[in-house]
């Protein structure tokens, strides 16, 4: 007799790395998406570059979400796709969002973030797109 696994649910973490001191964003996200089913892990406000990308290789997520407001986004999201990549975690996804320029949003598609989220985008968009890249993960 063969015991079939429930599929694992999508874990997700979200982050506000840098001195930013918004969260209300990051929280209804990460309400958005856990009240999607996914597993949602928030660390807080004040994060590291390294901090993230070390706590998302313990927490075995699928992706991790940068919520960014301070103008800092051009330096923090390569910094946080390149600690993920030095430890070996360059297959969990990194996306975002936040006060970012359109101009701006190129440059960080082609330095590791799947996608960017401005103001204004839906949340069923937001979770859509996540189940998508979690399913395409594996």
């Amino acid at each position: 007799m063969s015991i079939e696994q429930a599929p694992r649910r999508v874990r997700v973490m979200v982050a506000k790395p840098g001195l930013d001191g918004h969260d209300r964003g990051a929280k209804v996200i990460a309400r958005a998406l856990r009240d999607a089913g996914m597993e949602v892990v928030y660390t807080g406000l004040h994060q590291t570059p390294d901090g993230v990308a070390e706590a998302a290789v313990q927490e075995d997520v699928d992706l991790v979400g940068l919520s960014v407001l301070s103008g800092a986004h051009n330096t923090l999201f390569p910094a946080v796709r390149q600690a993920l990549n030095s430890r070996g975690a360059n297959d969990i996804v990194l996306f975002g969002g936040g006060i970012i320029p359109e101009d701006d949003i190129p440059s960080l598609l082609a330095g590791g973030a799947a996608r960017i989220f401005t103001p204004g985008s839906r949340l069923d968009e937001i979770v859509e797109w996540v189940r998508a890249q979690a399913a395409a993960r594996g």
